[in-house]
């Protein structure tokens, strides 16, 4: 928390900083995902729990000598999603 400093009778204020994606950099709702720091708006947060789920069903089929290649195809998808996503947050932060 920052303090700003008020004066008077007021000696301080304490300010939250605004809560952002970790992904899209989206000032709104934030959700948390179990086992992950990072907190997510709901567009973000859907896409990381999917990719969390795709990568457990493509290890799953890997080690039991299944095909997993559609999985692998959709997780790359996703992930394209995601980074497009970042990388336009990163280039609006940056004007």
């Amino acid at each position: 928390m920052k303090e700003t400093p008020m004066g008077g009778d007021l000696h301080s204020v304490q300010q939250e900083p605004p809560a952002t994606c970790s992904v899209c950099g989206c000032d709104t709702e934030l959700f948390d995902l179990p086992g992950r720091t990072e907190k997510f708006c709901l567009a973000c947060s859907a896409d990381v729990a999917t990719a969390v789920m795709l990568r457990t069903e493509i290890d799953s089929a890997t080690l039991n000598g299944r095909d997993a290649q559609d999985l692998v195809a959709e997780f790359a998808e996703l992930s394209r999603q995601l980074l497009t996503r970042a990388q336009s947050a990163d280039a609006l932060g940056s004007w």
